[in-house]
């Protein structure tokens, strides 16, 4: 017999009610329960966040810190040449480097500025050649260019210092479009090219950028490293032809010509007497694109640095617009590439960077190990930091607080130092534009722009960097950057290079009275200077760490001495040095502001690694 349509509505209301009466039963349980619980409920253990995470909230302002442009009162007159004349090829876009060097052995550092030239094809342009210039002491410098042999005419674009044969004075390598050449330092006196004599001169259809000295298989002498960036020529150029919307042809960037291989030279020296052998295939360091078998690597910059901590130097090399490399020291004469093992290969959405120039430090004085790269407009600087035993590294630009500011600019040369001499790593950033019109096309990017400082405000502040405001310098097609006390005062005056025109010699005038240390060190056998070493400070402000790695930036070289503020302390606890070989010393209450010469053998000998 079938339900009428009123029994079933009945039938559905009774169930909803009983429905309703249960549910305000459970809730009125629930609510006894809750007022009669007891105070002390069960805990669970949960898993612990991972990532980096804020330690401080509070908001420091940074010191005044003032840079005063002294280039011309220092007597620098330099002009940048890079040949171009309309048509709008690559290379006038990149150059050129700097080094701070003391290549008479006097204590001063000497500034080298390298230059690029006209064109081959274009005659009748005007001569245009690198400039070495002497510090007199007081940071006034003379220009000895003719005088040493240093005033080189090529297409220049970085260069790397270091003593390749042991003598006790540095020589000089300069990179170029074109023929590499080395420059043997006789006696502080004068430069001798001896380029062909030590088969470094490199391929001369290739483009050379930055390069390093460093002691890869240590045996004690300095081999070399040389960065080399697109296959190039002005027929490849022309064929690219490279356009923008409502400018035409323009430069560009490198993503349609392809890469090529570094080199990678052993120094075979033997009784003061070097030559250098090509070990760039056998050592691993020529990486292949997988699907085409050519080479990958578009190198700009390259860093040297025992990177897993067992004493030998690993590379890091930035490449523009494909992956960085990172080269692991094998120990026995090759390398083994691993950039995307261990996190630096690529930025935080999985892409290869427009990667400029690199630095890398140990920035917090808590261990903590940073790569800092600067990239294109419209891409943060890299800040890859180092997490856990592994050393797999992620990109913290944004929560170091180095990201949103450098996404605003183009970087090339980028250096940490401690500006304020308080025991913290800064970070100075040059920056440039390739293209002069790029205003045209974007409206928020400059051809000529500011450099850039970010102080590091340590555990004090949500972001351990902040942007320095108002910027120092004037605004520059700003590409290789570099640091040194040119004037004795004990802080570090930086100096800025620019595409087509004159450099920004910069000096420190800050006056928060800061104490200092700086280190020379001198070590046995052919690495004199002993590039390598690892030097780690104890003073008030916790465990400061420098390596000897003077080749950095862009392009560029820093001085050998190695200066660590120390803030409010009057002198250093101690001071380990664990020179090259592995072999570890200790000096114990060094004072400030002076400078002090490390001898090996002088020190106390500490545990052996």
């Amino acid at each position: 017999m079938s339900e009428t349509a009123g029994e079933a509505r009945m039938r559905r209301a009774v169930r909803g009610s009983a429905l309703a009466l249960g549910a305000l039963t459970v809730i009125v349980l629930l609510l006894v329960w809750w007022q009669n619980a007891p105070e002390n409920p069960l805990t669970v253990d949960e898993r612990a966040s991972v990532g980096p995470q804020a330690t401080a909230t509070e908001t420091v302002m940074a010191p005044r810190l003032a840079f005063t442009d002294v280039t011309r009162a220092a007597n620098i007159d330099f002009t940048h040449n890079n040949g171009a004349y309309g048509e709008r090829l690559l290379p006038e876009t990149m150059g050129g480097g700097v080094a701070f060097l003391d290549f008479d052995n006097d204590g001063d550092q000497d500034l080298l500025l390298i230059n690029s030239s006209p064109w081959p094809w274009r005659k009748g342009d005007a001569v245009s050649t690198s400039k070495l210039y002497r510090n007199r002491g007081d940071g006034i410098f003379d220009d000895v260019s003719k005088a040493v042999g240093m005033d080189l005419n090529l297409y220049g674009m970085g260069v790397a210092v270091g003593d390749y044969d042991g003598d006790g004075y540095v020589d000089v390598f300069v990179t170029a479009v074109g023929s590499n050449r080395l420059m043997r330092n006789i006696n502080g006196e004068k430069f001798v090219d001896v380029t062909s004599l030590n088969g470094v001169a490199g391929d001369d259809t290739a483009w050379s950028t930055s390069a390093t000295f460093f002691d890869f298989d240590r045996d004690g002498d300095l081999d070399l490293f040389v960065a080399n960036y697109v296959t190039w020529s002005p027929e490849i150029d022309r064929a690219v032809n490279y356009q923008l919307s409502g400018i035409g042809r323009a430069y560009g960037p490198p993503t349609d010509y392809a890469g090529s291989h570094s080199y990678l030279y052993r120094n075979e020296l033997t009784a003061n007497l070097a030559r250098f052998e090509d070990v760039s295939a056998s050592a691993g360091i020529e990486v292949a694109n997988a699907m085409t078998g050519l080479p990958m690597g578009k190198a700009l910059a390259v860093h040297a640095v025992d990177l897993t901590g067992d004493g030998w130097q690993d590379l890091i090399v930035a490449n523009d617009t494909v992956r960085n490399f990172l080269f692991i020291n094998q120990r026995d004469g090759r390398f083994l590439e691993e950039g995307i093992q261990v996190g630096l290969a690529f930025d935080t959405a999985g892409r290869a960077t427009g990667a400029m120039g690199i630095d890398v430090a140990h920035f917090g004085n808590d261990g903590r190990l940073a790569v800092l790269i600067g990239n294109f407009a419209n891409e943060m600087s890299s800040f890859y930091v180092a997490h856990g035993d592994r050393g797999v590294f992620s990109d913290d630009a944004m929560i170091a607080g180095i990201g949103p500011a450098s996404r605003r600019v183009l970087t090339f040369g980028l250096v940490f130092f401690d500006a304020d001499l308080d025991g913290r790593l800064d970070v100075a950033a040059a920056n440039g534009h390739v293209e002069p019109r790029i205003d045209k096309v974007q409206s928020s990017q400059r051809y000529e722009q500011p450099l850039q400082l970010f102080w590091n405000c340590g555990g004090n502040c949500l972001r351990e960097y902040q942007l320095v405001e108002p910027t120092i310098g004037r605004p520059l097609v700003g590409r290789g950057l570099a640091y040194a006390d040119i004037d004795a005062d004990g802080d570090l005056d930086l100096v800025v290079t620019a595409v087509t025109g004159s450099p920004q010699l910069l000096r420190n005038d800050q006056t928060l009275g800061h104490h200092w240390l700086r280190l020379r060190l001198v070590d046995q056998g052919f690495n004199r200077y002993a590039l390598g070493a690892l030097v780690t400070v104890q003073a008030g402000n916790g465990a400061q760490q420098r390596w000897v790695t003077p080749a950095r930036s862009y392009l560029s070289q820093v001085e050998l001495p190695l200066t660590f503020g120390l803030g409010t302390a009057t002198n250093a606890e101690t001071v380990v040095v664990e020179w090259p070989d592995g072999q570890r010393e200790t000096w114990s209450d060094l004072s400030a502001n002076k400078t002090h010469q490390l001898q090996r053998g002088d020190g106390e000998p500490a545990n052996h690694k």
